[in-house]
């Protein structure tokens, strides 16, 4: 049957004895079936404008990244760059810095950042740190380069408020997802001994691919990193971790200028081991072993172990705490720190010749 030529179908109504007369009854041509009609959708609800404005303006400032590794050829012998894996990243400002996490960049000889208007760019590596899984990479797109997007802060984030997650999950590019704030102040486990801590925990969908991307609130500010997924299968199971923008934005302006980070400076000498001996002894904190002259531990009047006049050593002030964190061991210290600003005032628990003391302090710059 051929859809195009009319069909004409006779149909014999009665026929009588041969020579009579029959009846034929000539069909209509066939047409195809009308389609249904379209009810009008009517306006969208606030909250769907809303999601879609803030994908729209935020679009133009995520990258989709990739990197490439450098291998030798078996054959030639020579080193050839290979694609390695795929990851996100956002414009951090007009020079063309852009912020990913480290893992994202780790190992690879090179990197590409594609752009939401399609442009394909060769990166630079300026810093990692990569105890808060961050990196900067730096492109050149001249006049063009697209906004950075505006900056959240961390401290007014509360479980259950809306937030959106833009990446390349699965290198499926410029995917948004959404969800809440499930939990705060988690920590995770990296590659290495350390641990991330103070990360943002949300249901909003991450996958391969996303590491690196933006976690963004409902007024389209950036308020964290995505890095990372906890999930057997290694794909989204409702739980995420991204790294707080206040870290973000105390950590990528050092890894900018000096290509690495180090938190700010206390001046005390101490001892993993010393302090080991004395945890087996019963005693936890930091034993100041030592203060720099010219230090913010000095100018505290923080006391190092010292000897008498008959030569034993006379312990000095040991840390428990710096604001309301307990201070056991020397990575304790260090996490402590480390949520810190230079030159930012702090409060030092202290256990010194039995008792207990608080002791105020201003952190230094490491870079000074």
């Amino acid at each position: 049957m051929i859809r195009d030529v009319v069909k004409w179908r006779a149909f014999l109504i009665g026929a009588i004895l041969a020579g009579t007369s029959a009846f034929l009854i000539l069909e209509e041509p066939w047409r195809p079936p009308e389609p249904r009609e379209v009810v009008p959708r009517g306006d969208l609800a606030p909250q769907e404008e809303m999601t879609i404005a803030l994908f729209e303006t935020a679009r133009s400032s995520v990258v989709s990244i990739t990197t490439e590794e450098r291998v030798l050829d078996p054959w030639s012998q020579r080193a050839v760059d290979v694609p390695r894996g795929t990851g996100s990243g956002f414009i951090w400002d007009d020079q063309g810095h852009i912020v990913t996490n480290n893992h994202v960049i780790s190992g690879a000889s090179g990197a590409q950042v594609r752009l939401a208007d399609g442009r394909v760019l060769d990166a630079e590596l300026v810093g990692t740190a990569p105890q808060h899984d961050l990196a900067v990479l730096r492109i050149d797109a001249g006049l063009d380069t697209p906004p950075a997007l505006p900056l959240g802060d961390s401290d007014t984030l509360r479980v259950g408020q809306s937030v959106f997650a833009i990446g390349n999950p699965f290198g499926l590019d410029w995917t948004l997802t959404t969800g809440i704030v499930s939990a705060l102040d988690r920590e995770i486990p990296t590659r290495g001994s350390a641990t991330i801590e103070g990360l943002i925990q949300t249901d909003a969908a991450i996958n391969p691919g996303n590491s690196g991307g933006p976690l963004i609130d409902s007024a389209g500010r950036l308020i964290g990193v995505n890095t990372a997924i906890f999930s057997p299968s290694g794909s989204n199971a409702g739980i995420g971790f991204a790294v707080p923008v206040d870290t973000v934005n105390r950590v990528v302006p050092q890894l900018i200028e000096t290509g690495a980070y180090r938190p700010p400076v206390l001046g005390i000498r101490h001892s993993d081991r010393i302090n080991q001996l004395a945890a087996m002894q019963g005693l936890e904190g930091v034993l100041v072993l030592g203060v720099e002259p010219g230090s913010p531990a000095a100018a505290a009047g923080l006391r190092g172990a010292r000897q008498d006049a008959s030569g034993r050593l006379v312990p000095g002030d040991v840390i428990i705490g710096i604001g309301d964190r307990d201070i056991a061991d020397s990575a304790d210290l260090s996490d402590a720190l480390d949520a810190y600003a230079p030159g930012e005032a702090i409060t030092i628990h202290v256990l010194r010749d039995g008792t207990e003391i608080d002791v105020p302090a201003a952190l230094a710059d490491p870079r000074l």
